[in-house]
């Protein structure tokens, strides 16, 4: 999403951390390459001067540039204006209250709404062991209310059995009076929406708000969408008590400026981030994390959360105790496989690491393809119980159908098998070097010529 906006930044702050002392003219032309950057990334006017202002007045009004490092402590003005603007904190969602309670989502048509009450609701049970049914008040949009049974279905999570006729008030009515009776912790309203704001979208938000009296109001906007995002959030904001913003579609291509503008234009705090289409695809938004991305500083904390999140800790201590006899077979890599899709794929955890955002162009002509893993799977998946445990046995015409029952190359088979075989040995090699090995020789003793890499 941030990847234009990170790019310009970069070049900046690159050029600032090469002179040795910076002079207040310096900072000048500097912040002038960045308000162009901001806006350029469809940053709000209002927000951009009044961003700029700040770090001016903190980078020039300050012993920035007396410092010993007066690039790197640019940069950490900026870092600290970001975190501001998007909020300074990161702000949960509220279930403080009495079950159950309310959550109801709004925006427009399209934003992404119905997908988003999914992905809350499983979120919500798996990770607060909460009991949610989710309700669809759309009853404009053709299929709406069946498009969030399926997902419910998918979810494994509740929803309110359809009554036809029914408007949307007394299906909000009702998914309340269903949540209290069936002793549910949350229930999710799902609004209409429209292609853009009009009086008859807020008047009937306003009658569902004003019959539930919600815990929470989720403004769900797309973050691809720019400028209008904000304009939406505004008027969804002067009409209802919003309390909270939904980015969706933040792992697209759009410029991010809507991320940037929301929380300074309307006050209302962003609280989770849509990282994808999958339903496990929704993020707490960090405001200080978001910022250290921005600025090309990755977001480790991230990664080590989604791993936390996606690795189950039994399966990693069997896999721990196979490792230590030496053994490593096709199903530990299809777990391995399934583990590193789960946290988004190779790009997904490439860019939460620090420094890769200036790779931009060296992983553009590596051509890193992410549908590798889903074809690696699906290999794997077209073997037999025994080759997977004994890879050895695969030969020629059992290559052939492997190859042929997952709809790839003998080619790919054999590089698949030749990268098993490289893990196994790194895996046994890990067994003899023991722990004080390890710790003595570091990477350079696993994989020998590793140092010797251009990267």
């Amino acid at each position: 999403m941030f990847d234009s906006l990170t790019g310009r930044l970069s070049d900046v702050f690159d050029r600032l951390k090469r002179r040795g002392a910076l002079s207040e003219s310096d900072v000048d032309a500097a912040m002038r390459d960045v308000r162009i950057a901001l806006l350029e990334a469809d940053v709000a006017l209002p927000v951009v001067r009044d961003f700029i202002a700040k770090v001016k007045k903190d980078a020039v009004g300050g012993d920035v540039l007396r410092s010993v490092t007066p690039g790197q402590m640019i940069v950490k003005v900026v870092n600290d204006a970001l975190v501001e603007m998007l909020g300074g904190e990161a702000v949960g969602l509220n279930l403080i209250a009495v079950p159950p309670v309310g959550i109801m989502l709004v925006g427009l048509q399209g934003s992404g709404k119905t997908t988003t009450a999914a992905k809350i609701a499983l979120r919500m049970q798996n990770r607060d062991r909460k009991k949610v049914i989710m309700a669809s008040l759309d009853t404009q949009r053709p299929a709406a209310q069946e498009q969030l049974k399926v997902l419910g279905e998918q979810a494994s999570v509740a929803t309110l059995p359809v009554i036809e006729g029914q408007g949307p008030v007394d299906i909000a009515k009702r998914a309340r009076e269903a949540a209290r009776l069936g002793g549910y912790d949350v229930v999710i309203y799902d609004t209409a929406g429209r292609l853009h704001v009009d009086e008859g979208l807020m008047s009937e938000a306003k009658q569902v708000y004003d019959a539930v009296e919600p815990t929470e109001v989720l403004l769900v906007a797309d973050a691809m969408t720019g400028q209008d995002a904000v304009n939406v959030a505004e008027s969804f904001h002067a009409r209802l008590n919003v309390t909270g913003i939904v980015l969706t579609r933040v792992d697209g291509d759009g410029r991010g400026g809507a991320a940037l503008s929301m929380r300074a234009v309307t006050g209302c705090p962003i609280k989770l981030i849509g990282v994808g289409e999958q339903l496990e695809a929704l993020e707490d938004f960090h405001p200080d994390r978001i910022a250290n991305r921005i600025l090309g500083m990755g977001d480790v904390v991230s990664l080590v959360e989604k791993a936390a999140e996606t690795i189950d800790q039994d399966e990693a201590e069997a896999l721990a105790k196979k490792i230590q006899k030496g053994q490593f077979d096709l199903n530990d890599m299809a777990k391995q496989l399934k583990q590193m899709r789960n946290m988004g794929g190779l790009s997904g955890m490439l860019e939460l690491l620090p420094g890769v955002g200036k790779m931009k162009d060296q992983m553009a002509k590596a051509n890193i393809d992410e549908k590798m893993i889903l074809r690696q799977e699906a290999i794997i998946s077209s073997m037999t119980r025994a080759e997977r445990d004994r890879p050895k046995l695969i030969h020629a015409s059992r290559k052939r159908r492997i190859a042929a029952g997952s709809g790839v190359s003998v080619q790919d088979v054999n590089k698949l098998l030749k990268q098993h075989m490289t893990m196994s040995k790194v895996m046994k090699k890990m067994t003899r070097m023991g722990k004080k090995g390890m710790m003595r020789q570091g990477l350079a003793g696993l994989m020998p010529g590793m140092s010797k890499s251009p990267f």
